[in-house]
């Protein structure tokens, strides 16, 4: 067996494919210009794993493929709770910045296309975004990424304190009681 296989449980596993842009580019060349089509593809299971690809070609179909398997090796894991984030984050790449921030279950996905391609493919439901800054297609879905890749459930969190999950919740709890005695 070759070290590139994918294996049996790869290939069977279902993708959610969006194409988040196509564009003409071109190349100066010495006898003209050399016309080629660009596509980016986001990929995701649903269920917390995405990824990002560019492809390159001279036909649209063939670019859009090479997107495709591209993004399927960037497959990266997100932090999901339920159908929502666990807290606030932004992303930022070059001059693109996006804002995630959680939101009530049945508010749908409140973002751009770019951003809601990135939120679909992830599995998320309920999600408040916001663009700032340039609003170009791939800058967009890279900040989305980077935003939620920044993401940390309460169990992570607390292992990376050492302390139980219930200390998290209990700290805010413990405050309110310090202040309530200081009124008294």
């Amino acid at each position: 067996m070759r070290h590139n296989d994918i294996s049996s449980t790869d290939s069977a596993q279902e993708f959610i494919e969006r194409v988040v842009y196509i564009k003409r580019v071109s190349k100066v060349v010495k006898g003209g210009k050399r016309m080629r089509i660009a596509a980016g593809v986001i990929v995701g299971d649903g269920q917390g794993k995405v990824g990002l690809g560019h492809g390159k070609s001279e036909e649209v179909a063939l670019a859009v493929r090479k997107a495709a398997t591209r993004a399927k090796k960037n497959l990266t894991l997100i932090a999901v709770t339920g159908g929502t984030i666990p807290h606030l984050s932004t992303g930022k790449y070059c001059a693109s910045k996006i804002l995630l921030k959680p939101a009530p279950e049945g508010t749908g996905l409140i973002a751009c296309p770019q951003v809601r391609s990135v939120l679909e493919a992830v599995g998320l439901k309920d999600v408040y975004t916001k663009s700032l800054g340039s609003t170009n297609a791939y800058n967009l879905s890279v900040a989305t990424i980077r935003g939620l890749r920044k993401l940390r459930t309460p169990q992570e969190i607390a292992q990376i304190r050492n302390k139980p999950v219930e200390y998290l919740t209990r700290k805010a709890v413990k405050t309110d009681e310090k202040v309530e005695d200081n009124i008294n």
